[in-house]
């Protein structure tokens, strides 16, 4: 069974019409292993006979199926640690000084393709390690995703020694439970996070995203052309609070996409917020 460029192209533009996501050349081989699984799985007979399947049925779960196997990405705790020990020594306490002196004692986060959810489990054990009395504060965090296999792991908090291989030995023995050769996410952590199947190049969507403090993206923008970045970004800029902040993957950049955010700079940490 071969995938000529034909059907290539057709499959991913309409992976690229749904998701925003845009898949190059040079992931031909990965997307053409995803299909021919899926293919030899339902029994079909060939590429095209699936693409029509994809494209014309008015069932979309096949469709669903199929974008949940081609974004499945590897993450893990405390991924990127430098930037978030700039959150929370450097950016997080003004945050929270500001906050505590306006008597709003609430904090919203959300954590953009979130993965199988080390992400936003990672930025809970933070604020319940930086706010003394978290416990009297109403604090949000959302885990969106795309994929519905990925919220289904977040949802369960149930990881391998390689996801909590960056996880500080004192964190581990508070936020986790061992089981087996698994570690479970303690339920204080996890009832701070909340999940949603989220597509972000829905802008309608999107829009229904309100009031957060901070927008979390981190490696996730890379999967997307210019086009769709700036979509996403414009969804962010309204999500977010005025003095709102956002963060992207080290590889990313704000300011290469939109002028609509400004940046500053606290100690040695540099960052984008919404004016």
């Amino acid at each position: 069974m071969t995938l000529t460029p034909e059907l290539f192209q057709r499959f991913i533009d309409l992976v690229y019409k749904k998701t925003g996501i845009m898949f190059e050349e040079n992931k031909r081989y990965f997307v053409e292993r995803r299909l021919i699984e899926r293919i030899e799985q339902l029994e079909l007979d060939s590429f095209r006979d699936y693409f029509f399947m994809l494209k014309y049925s008015n069932d979309t779960s096949e469709l669903q199926e199929i974008i949940n196997r081609l974004t499945i990405n590897e993450t893990y705790f405390f991924r990127d640690y430098p930037q978030l020990q700039g959150f929370a020594e450097a950016i997080l306490p003004e945050v929270i000084r500001s906050k505590e002196a306006a008597g709003k004692r609430t904090l919203k986060i959300w954590s953009a393709g979130c993965a199988t959810g080390e992400e936003p489990y990672t930025l809970a054990i933070i604020l319940m390690e930086m706010i003394p009395n978290y416990e009297e504060w109403k604090i949000e965090i959302f885990g969106t995703d795309i994929n519905t296999y990925v919220l289904d792991m977040a949802r369960k908090g149930l990881y391998n020694s390689r996801s909590i291989k960056d996880v500080p030995f004192d964190y581990l023995e508070r936020y986790f439970t061992k089981r087996g050769t698994m570690y479970a996410v303690n339920l204080n952590v996890k009832g701070m996070v909340k999940y949603q199947l989220l597509n972000l190049s829905e802008q309608k969507k999107c829009g229904e995203q309100q009031g957060y403090d901070f927008v979390f993206c981190r490696n996730v923008l890379i999967y997307f052309d210019t086009h769709s970045r700036f979509k996403v970004l414009d969804s962010f800029y309204h999500a977010l609070l005025s003095g709102g902040i956002i963060y992207l993957g080290h590889s990313e950049s704000v300011g290469r996409i939109t002028e609509a955010f400004k940046m500053k700079r606290i100690k040695d940490n540099i960052y984008y917020y919404k004016p």
